[in-house]
């Protein structure tokens, strides 16, 4: 199975591995994986003052940060992966990338908020879920505990 693991650098990313890491069955080397992480456009400003070689050393230092501690969890898991970084609206690039890679299965980490909470907040994980014919496993956040 091709699962693709679509990152950032918050704490539902953070509680998407840890979720992974409790559910071995998931982590089986006979799966294929690929981290994606989606990144927002600079500014035209700011774009017009780098040359391209910057733009480039400029998205990757931050997708290696993002991907810093996805690689340790699945280094640790004995998982290869293939690490992928895009820029675009975060939807837009993994529903893409899920095509592009021939995903079986997308897996994100969500804010855990309502569904109607989603589509009012324009949430990424429900535009995804809306643009792709791929499955998509979401990882709601750890419920406090009361």
């Amino acid at each position: 199975m091709n699962i693709l693991l679509a990152v950032d650098d918050s704490s539902f990313s953070r509680h998407m591995l840890a979720w992974l890491g409790a559910h071995p069955e998931w982590l089986s080397p006979q799966h294929r994986f690929a981290v994606l992480h989606a990144q927002t456009p600079l500014p035209n400003g700011l774009r017009l003052l780098l040359d391209e070689k910057q733009i480039e050393t400029r998205y990757t230092t931050e997708a290696n940060e993002v991907f810093r501690p996805v690689r340790t969890f699945l280094d640790h898991h004995g998982i290869q992966a293939e690490y992928l970084h895009r820029e675009g609206p975060a939807a837009e690039v993994v529903v893409e990338q899920a095509t592009r890679w021939r995903a079986d299965l997308i897996v994100m980490g969500s804010r855990g908020h309502s569904p109607a909470g989603q589509l009012a907040l324009g949430s990424v994980v429900a535009r995804v879920l809306a643009s792709t014919t791929v499955p998509v496993l979401v990882v709601p956040p750890p419920r406090e505990q009361s």
